[in-house]
């Protein structure tokens, strides 16, 4: 399980500046639902000034996601626009004093959402969806130039970090090529060479137990999803809402929150727990997504 610091889990359980901003003149909008993590910044700024009077967020995707919202929106409140454009994916970790390596694509959604909607102020065109440079992950559509812009605003050495920084690299693999490519030219030109095995340890030889364990069938491992649904169910009972299994998809598992839980504020964070109690049972990285995803991806097959 990942080690969160105090803020992380403060930020994620009391977020800041949830919600949308009332009278928003700037809005940004990065990701996707249909790509697991979507986040809108909306803020108001002072004509006369260019300051950031107040700023909003609406985040689906895990806790580190929430908390990376919330800290950013509190980060940029009274800054000028210039300065907010000052701010990078590692200042907004910095702030929750560090977040999982695994988790840091979630301060980068933060700093483009940051972006988008101080050029939607200015007027001036910003987008996330690939026109720039070539689709490198198909699973979470990440492209070219935003993984070069990740691997040389962060000094990233290896696929796992370009992973963990961007979620590129995170489902099927086939994209691993592609990123060794584009790690190999960006640290040439900084006159370093990629090293395919840097930062990889060697595996620690398995338990003879989990050895000879063998993976759940498609029907274990829904009805093992199910069984971890009914643990935290009594939990969003207590609030007057409950969930139910739509579909499993690969790693993708579809949801319906109901009752109080449904169209809740906080209902990105209540999905998110819900990934976080799957991904310990299972022991496997999975994507818990809403109905709305489901009938997305429906659509987009039809």
């Amino acid at each position: 399980m990942w080690d969160y610091s105090e803020k992380v889990q403060e930020h994620f359980f009391n977020p800041r500046n949830a919600g949308a901003v009332e009278n928003a003149n700037a809005t940004g909008d990065v990701g996707s639902l249909s790509c697991g993590d979507a986040l809108r910044l909306t803020l108001k700024v002072d004509p006369e000034t260019d300051k950031i009077l107040d700023a909003g967020f609406q985040t689906f995707g895990c806790g580190s996601a929430i908390a990376s919202s919330s800290a950013l929106t509190e980060m940029i409140k009274g800054m000028t626009l210039d300065d907010a454009l000052e701010v990078s994916n590692q200042d907004i970790a910095d702030f929750l004093d560090g977040l999982p390596p695994e988790k840091m694509h979630c301060s980068v959604m933060g700093r483009e959402a940051l972006q988008a909607a101080i050029a939607n102020y200015r007027g001036e065109e910003w987008s996330d969806d690939h026109e720039e440079g070539a689709l490198v992950c198909k699973c979470f559509a990440i492209d070219e130039v935003m993984i070069e812009e990740t691997v040389r605003a962060n000094q990233l050495k290896t696929v796992e970090d370009v992973t963990n920084y961007t979620k590129a690299g995170g489902g099927c693999a086939a994209c691993h090529e592609g990123i060794e490519e584009i790690l190999t030219r960006v640290l040439a030109e900084q006159g370093e060479a990629f090293d395919p095995n840097a930062a990889v340890a060697a595996p620690e030889p398995e338990p003879v137990a989990a050895q000879a364990k063998q993976p759940l069938t498609n029907l274990q491992r829904i009805k093992k999803i199910e069984t971890l649904l009914d643990e935290i169910r009594p939990n969003l009972q207590r609030d007057r809402g409950d969930v139910e299994l739509l579909e499993v998809d690969g790693r993708n598992i579809y949801v319906n929150l109901i009752g109080a839980c449904s169209g809740c504020q906080l209902a990105s964070a209540t999905l998110g727990g819900i990934q976080q109690h799957l991904a310990d049972g299972l022991g496997e990285m999975i994507q818990v997504l809403p109905a709305e995803a489901l009938a997305h991806r429906d659509m987009m097959r039809a």
